[in-house]
């Protein structure tokens, strides 16, 4: 077992990095190469902790860490308040942490020759705002989790304001005041448990470990989750919480639109999963119902207006409220086949849907529009472009033997025992999936040209960049045994074994 502080350094190592990259401001291109090879290294160091968990981590593999954990980290921190600096790594956050750091170098890749102004700022918030979300993943304090939560929101909020377009300063302005007051709510809701604990105990913490055991009065323990709920919720984002998202990726750049899609939404369902639920059980049983019917609005709602939308993005930005919809399904019904869905739905939707928003942004930098009308005849124009937005958009439809389909395919098995309506009303909204979904490929890449672009196919740096994520897409569809092993205990611990 190895002795290195490996949390602590996959946090530090891109905020170290962006630190570094301030006296290159003016040196685009050295700015450009030293963050990419910064966030390659902490992609290489994410893999690297596959082997440290053996394949499948063992219950308490490291020493004084919660069953499950195979790496722990506990430092004194603020004494005087019950505050340390405590991590760990089971095989949950280990999956959100190799996508974190796999998606903060195609974020660089994709916007590589996009971003021509405040460049080397622009490296810096990403690995910044990298930083910040890995510190979400491995946070067993709440003090902590809470500080890491609260900074993500600066990085995206100046991804958005600052690179975006069209209504660049509207959106991100939106985006910061919903997610800020949702963390106003949970901080109310930390005190609280915080000082109920104290009171019982005598002993003062924000750990996790430590509040697990907190004995609330049921009226209180409801108020204490719906304040958790509530913050995860804009956050996921469930419906009706979801208005800001659509607005954030219409206008955010390509790379911010990779980094929102793919790692803040799943902060979220992360934080559902590993605090909100098992500090709260008898509250999130009472809510149930609540979160399922919310679930089930999301997929039929972000589906029937991603069938409406003109715009490219904004269609996967809604179709993200259906697919985030999935996961909360999953979550509510709580047993180890959905929540294990869930999860892999969530590395799922990690894959498909940045690879969707880079390929839109390739194609509007080529022609200065994401006008679907606009566009036809691709297949024969652009043939290894047309190829990847088949198979992504196939694999976001749920395709059997791609990604998506097995993290859908769990969460309706698992979810049927305990909420059949629920369950058939979401495979209802795969099929409007499938409908629009269909019809998109069909009018880009088949259907006769509607206006005379010239577009080159794709460069080398953008094939790469697909080719990766393709093939994460088939190996997930095909063989995801590796990442369910992976799963296994730490779902196992979560629902504690219910089925």
């Amino acid at each position: 077992m190895t002795t290195l502080p490996l949390l602590t350094i996959l946090i530090l190592l891109p905020l170290a990095g962006s630190l570094c990259l301030i006296p290159l401001g003016r040196h685009v291109q050295a700015a450009k190469g030293a963050a990419l090879a910064i966030a390659i290294v902490e992609m290489a160091v994410a893999c690297g902790m596959w082997s440290i968990a053996g394949g499948q981590p063992t219950t308490g593999a490291a020493a004084g860490a919660p069953p499950g954990f195979f790496l722990f980290e506990d430092y004194p921190w603020i004494d005087a308040l019950g505050i340390r600096f405590t991590l760990g790594m089971d095989g949950f956050s280990l999956l959100m942490a190799i996508m974190t750091a796999l998606l903060t170098v195609l974020a660089m890749l994709a916007s590589w020759r996009t971003i021509t102004e405040r460049t080397a700022l622009h490296y810096i918030f990403l690995l910044v705002l990298e930083s910040s979300i890995l510190g979400v993943f491995f946070a067993l304090d709440l003090f902590l989790f809470y500080l890491f939560w609260e900074a993500m929101l600066i990085p995206m909020f100046f991804l958005i304001g600052i690179w975006g377009h069209g209504r660049k300063i509207y959106s991100a302005i939106k985006f910061f005041v919903f997610t800020l007051s949702g963390s106003l709510l949970m901080l109310l809701a930390i005190i609280g448990i915080y000082f109920i604990h104290g009171s019982q105990t005598g002993v003062y913490s924000f750990g996790l470990t430590a509040l697990l055991g907190t004995s609330i009065d049921p009226t209180v323990e409801l108020w204490l989750y719906a304040a958790f709920l509530l913050s995860f919720a804009i956050k996921f984002p469930i419906f009706p919480f979801h208005t800001w998202l659509p607005d954030a990726h219409t206008d955010a750049s390509t790379a911010g639109s990779i980094v929102l899609a793919g790692l803040l939404l799943k902060t979220g369902a992360y934080g559902l999963i590993r605090f909100g639920y098992p500090l709260f059980p008898e509250a999130a049983r009472t809510l149930t119902p609540l979160l399922l019917v919310t679930a089930v609005i999301g997929i039929l709602y972000g589906s029937w207006i991603a069938f409406a939308q003109k715009d490219m993005k904004r269609l996967v930005a809604y179709s993200s409220v259906g697919h985030m919809g999935f996961v909360a399904l999953g979550i509510a019904a709580w047993t180890p086949v959905a929540l294990g869905g869930s999860i892999l739905m969530m590395v799922c939707h990690g894959i498909t849907t940045p690879a969707l928003f880079a390929m839109v942004g390739m194609l509007a930098a080529r022609t200065g529009t994401r006008e679907i009308g606009a566009y036809g005849g691709l297949w024969g124009k652009a043939p290894v472009f047309s190829s990847f937005f088949l198979l992504f958009a196939m694999a976001s439809a749920g395709l059997p033997g791609l990604n998506n389909f097995v993290g859908e395919f769990l969460i309706l098995a698992g979810s049927y025992k305990v909420a059949q309506i629920a369950t058939i009303c979401a495979f209802l909204g795969l099929i409007v999936t499938l409908v629009y979904t269909v019809l998109l490929v069909q009018g880009l890449l088949f259907q006769e040209e509607r206006q005379a672009f010239t577009i080159i196919d794709l460069n080398f740096r953008e094939i790469l960049l697909l080719a990766i994520l393709a093939i994460l897409a088939i190996f997930i569809g095909l063989h995801p045994g590796p990442l369910l092993d992976m799963l296994a205990m730490p779902v196992d611990i979560l629902t504690g074994g219910t089925q």
